[in-house]
């Protein structure tokens, strides 16, 4: 349930202690192994609680994914693409050192693949949607997918990435 601020306090804090126990046990463990029942005891809550804020973990995680693109997407809302990719690209790893381990892993592991996809399908459909250029279609994926390489790699060596180098080497990939 994405919170709108008009909630109760109760709903609020059930919702954000939810999320945060499901933050930790994506970090812990792969997604597959994490069950409702291990998520409500981790969030001091019943099944019958989660159940009415969410119909699987699954809608949880497609929650999850939303509320991270949009939190890219108002970063780089101001950005004109291609003319800003560079620009793009340096938020992009900017906000992954922000967003910690449980965005590092659904961005870099391989369980998450189609929640990642998803995450890229929705970036590229508004990053590139007002641009002309001819290699709109094919750009965003290449600088997506050169730019997760790259964070994947960082990921997987546990060194914290640097926005300005890595934003550097995308941009002389030349893939505009």
């Amino acid at each position: 349930m994405i919170l709108t601020g008009k909630e109760d306090l109760r709903v609020i804090k059930t919702i954000k202690g939810i999320k945060a126990s499901f933050e930790e046990l994506i970090c812990e463990k792969d997604y597959e192994r994490i069950t409702v029942k291990e998520l409500c005891e981790r969030a001091e809550i019943n099944k019958k609680t989660f159940y009415h804020y969410y119909e699987t973990l699954d809608h949880l995680l497609k929650e999850m994914q939303e509320e991270l693109s949009s939190g890219f997407l108002e970063r780089i809302k101001d950005f004109s693409l291609p003319k800003d990719l560079d620009l793009v690209n340096r938020e992009f790893f900017l906000y992954a050192q922000s967003q910690g381990t449980a965005y590092e892993k659904i961005t870099c592991g391989g369980n998450y693949r189609t929640i990642r996809d998803e995450m890229t399908f929705e970036v590229n459909r508004h990053g590139w949607s007002a641009s002309n250029s001819r290699l709109a279609s094919i750009a965003p994926n290449a600088e997506i997918l050169t730019g997760l390489a790259i964070l994947g790699e960082d990921c997987q060596n546990n060194r914290s990435a640097v926005a300005n180098e890595i934003s550097e080497w995308v941009k002389a990939l030349g893939v505009l």
